[in-house]
């Protein structure tokens, strides 16, 4: 859940927020839970600018939807895709087609190729975005973001929700103060029995592999379990090895 930040003037404004937060926020509240006036993230009667067009931005579109927002768009970073496969594309591979969720069907205006180079803010608070196209031209092999020029444009922006995917999962809590490894891309380093490097503690899901989809979470949280069954068996077993028949503990077990 460690979010991918925004790393531009004004990202610090008030107003502007992590879609996370104004996500499970407005969950508490369907719960009864009661939320303080001043912490409520609300885009009743606001524009509103999602930056991310995944599944996370779709459902703050959708929740903002609900919210009675002024405006809604959603931008993203990447082209926008075509609505069959391409040649290269085939099946069984994931396609990579242009996806359309309940909350777009509801309404927001979608925009591609956009990146944002500042957020604008009065007396603290965000009122504005500046953002410019882009194009992804191959350098070598590798995909080099380039602005086009004469194509920089304000948009309004009331409130603006981050929703640019997760880096890794979050490190402050129980995995830091375990002393958990993390692997190479910052997610907590497990072995083919999902023990991480504290043999009695266990991780799957997002926190071993990455953001995912929540079948996979199930999955390895299955199979997780049918680990910790087998190892505190082996533990109850060498236990009871180590003590005779007469109770007293073995000392060379």
């Amino acid at each position: 859940m460690k979010p991918r930040g925004l790393t531009v003037d004004g990202a610090d404004l008030n107003g502007v927020h992590y879609a996370m937060d104004f996500l499970t926020q407005q969950n508490k509240i369907n719960r009864g839970i009661r939320v303080a006036e001043a912490d409520r993230i609300s885009a009743t009667g606001k524009n509103v600018i999602v930056i991310g067009g995944g599944d996370t931005g779709s459902d703050c579109v959708g929740t903002s939807t609900r919210q009675g927002a002024l405006s809604i768009t959603q931008i993203e970073i990447l082209p926008k895709l075509t609505d069959m496969r391409k040649a290269d594309n085939p099946w069984p591979y994931w396609a990579n087609i242009l996806r359309y969720s309940s909350s777009h069907e509801e309404g927001c205006d979608r925009r591609w190729s956009l990146s944002t180079k500042r957020c604008i803010g009065e007396k603290g608070r965000v009122k504005q975005i500046e953002v410019v196209e882009v194009d992804w031209v191959n350098n070598n092999g590798k995909m080099t973001l380039v602005e086009k020029p004469e194509t920089v444009q304000i948009l309004k922006a009331d409130l603006v929700l981050l929703a640019m995917g997760f880096v890794h999962c979050t490190h402050e809590g129980i995995a830091t103060e375990f002393g958990l490894e993390f692997d190479s891309r910052g997610n907590i380093k497990v072995n083919q029995h999902f023990q991480t490097s504290r043999p009695k503690v266990f991780a799957a899901g997002d926190a071993t592999i990455g953001a995912s989809l929540v079948v996979r979470a199930i999955m390895q949280g299955r199979n997780l379990a049918r680990s910790v069954d087998k190892y505190l068996k082996k533990s109850k077993n060498q236990a009871m090895q180590a003590v005779g028949s007469d109770g007293i503990i073995n000392p060379g077990s």
